[in-house]
């Protein structure tokens, strides 16, 4: 007997496990699984099933397998499963010991096989694909009988065990479950079980040559392991009857299987098959860019495990299809990342700034605070000297009226620093502007004037003479619509492709205080955003930082709108 207790339900899940438990239903244990195929890299929208079957488990003192439904070798690598393996634990879950894979079954699921075909529920088709398509029906026509469904019992298992020897070639034959060609449901109209792939296994290498489909593995998996509830997204809903059918007709145990709405994002693609063809295409750089929402591209992108766990629960759990603003996704990241980031000063666009009455020699060290809103976080010394780097968008010849920052005769705040006013602008030969000479005071370090005059603007800045030079990458959405399939007639979701989604700045100018900054830490720039090394690309002598986010919240002020 497990520990399990009912808890209060927040979802339609939890109502059901809590039932279960009361009724006594599995012994009152609670046992789940996350089965992810390894025939690509997972993607935001597996987080949120990841958090479901793990966070159940965790909330009823249950436990939960990570499980490979590894049945296609054709598209299966042992660099996919390595990365799921890296992914889950990123997130932080544990498996414990439970790491499986439905190849750890297949002489079970071949011995459930010829128990079917023993029973008269199954046989072998010599049907091409074509033809079984061809038979299969309509949703409003039945489907018509194999002229092999007939076949003799010891005929079936005679040619299923050839098949398994390898003596026929890919595609002569199937072994197909023996249902109800008129059936509604077209998942129930004599499913494939089996079907012949001569290709080598990650992990059985040659061993065998017929490997069970999906439909027929799942299920058969799960009551092997003890699964009390397989959990799976909507679209699996109209395969709970195969589903229930292969275990009622084996008489093994039966778990129960429950279905939700699976994650819609908007500005994103859920498909692996659409992900595949990014990355193969040269779209993108490959799974990890940092545009793409696979979890290794969020991770080298900055995401943090707590944000994206966050957004999974907040989210919720429903039957009904909906789906989710990104900027809710951006929103739980910067929460996250406010309590956690350091504060640092960096100049994407540098502007060059002399201080004419500033000492050439003489350097200071500032107190900058690293965190407001964590002051356990202390503070850190910045370096200002004559000559400074500022935004170049900080600074307007002839700006329009409601522009505060720097102007010629007007002055401004640096940060932690003093007041200055630009006295003059200084032009190369293009009339491009190359430097801007300024006069600071120095009666207002650190704090405001002492007679009183105030600034209506405070800029971000680095000391030249101190300056980090890195290159900076700045990354929007992939996709330029919300629905990236909506694409106009004759073309595919890649004409949404955003040409804008990735823009690459050298020579900034960053504090030396990052210059011990590591791979996949993550800083607020102040005014700018969030940014985090970059795991791949960055070195000490070359450091690249991206992106995380933008400051702007458009969800907060979208939902501080509607409650005013």
């Amino acid at each position: 007997m497990s520990d399990a207790e009912p808890r209060p339900s927040t979802d339609f899940i939890r109502s059901i496990v809590n039932e279960d438990i009361r009724t006594g239903k599995g012994d009152g244990r609670v046992h789940t699984r996350f089965p992810p195929e390894p025939n690509g890299y997972l993607h935001i929208g597996h987080a949120k099933s990841i958090c479901i079957n793990f966070g159940i488990a965790r909330d009823y003192g249950g436990k939960c397998n990570l499980r490979f439904d590894d049945t296609n070798p054709v598209k299966e690598e042992q660099e996919y499963i390595d990365s799921i393996i890296e992914d889950v634990r990123w997130l932080g879950f544990d498996w414990e010991d439970r790491l499986f894979y439905a190849s750890d079954y297949f002489g079970t699921l071949y011995e459930y096989a010829v128990k079917l075909i023993e029973k008269g529920k199954a046989f072998v088709c010599d049907q091409t694909p074509d033809e079984v398509r061809e038979c299969r029906g309509t949703l409003t026509e039945p489907g018509r009988n194999s002229p092999y469904r007939d076949r003799s019992v010891e005929e079936n298992i005679d040619l299923f065990e050839r098949m398994r020897a390898g003596e026929f070639p890919n595609g002569a034959r199937t072994l197909r479950a023996k249902i109800d060609m008129a059936s509604p449901n077209l998942n129930m109209r004599d499913p494939v079980m089996y079907r012949i792939l001569h290709a080598s296994h990650p992990r059985t290498g040659d061993k065998w040559c017929i490997y069970p489909t999906y439909d027929f593995t799942h299920g058969q998996s799960d009551s092997i392991e003890g699964i009390t509830h397989s959990i799976c997204t909507m679209e699996f809903e109209d395969h709970r009857p195969l589903y229930d059918w292969h275990l009622d007709a084996l008489g093994i145990y039966h778990p129960r299987q429950i279905e939700f709405a699976r994650l819609n994002l908007t500005y994103t693609l859920m498909s692996k098959r659409r992900l595949h063809q990014l990355v193969k295409d040269g779209h993108v750089t490959g799974w990890d860019d940092p545009r793409m929402l696979t979890l290794c591209g969020m991770r080298r992108r900055g995401y943090t495990p707590e944000a994206i766990r966050n957004f999974c629960d907040r989210i919720g759990v429903a039957k009904a299809d909906s789906v989710v603003d990104f900027s809710f996704l951006e929103h739980c990241l910067r929460e996250d990342l406010n309590r956690r980031a350091w504060r640092m000063m960096a100049v994407l666009r540098p502007l060059k700034v002399v201080l004419t009455n500033y000492p050439e020699e003489k350097t200071e060290e500032l107190d900058a605070v690293n965190n407001p809103e964590d002051e356990a976080m202390g503070t850190r010394k910045v370096p200002f000297s004559r000559v400074l780097y500022i935004e170049r968008e900080d600074f307007m010849e002839d700006p329009p009226k409601k522009f505060y920052r720097l102007a010629p005769g007007r002055e401004v705040r640096l940060r932690y620093a003093y007041f200055i006013i630009c006295d003059e602008v200084v032009k190369d030969a293009n009339e491009e502007i190359v430097e801007l000479r300024c006069t600071y005071d120095p009666a207002t370090r650190g704090g405001d004037a002492p007679d009183g005059r105030k600034v209506k603007a405070t800029l971000h800045w680095v000391s030249a003479e101190h300056a980090l030079d890195a290159e900076v990458r700045l990354y929007d959405h992939l996709f330029t619509k919300e629905n990236p399939d909506e694409a106009p007639k004759g073309q595919d979701f890649t004409a949404n492709l955003n040409p804008d989604s990735l823009e690459v700045l050298s020579g900034c100018k960053l504090e030396p205080s990052l210059s011990g900054a590591k791979s996949g830490d993550l800083y607020q720039f102040e005014r700018l955003g969030y940014f985090c090394v970059d795991s791949k690309d960055s070195t000490p002598a070359q450091p690249v930082f991206n992106r995380t986010v933008t400051l702007k919240d458009a969800w907060a002020k979208a939902q501080a709108i509607e409650r005013k």
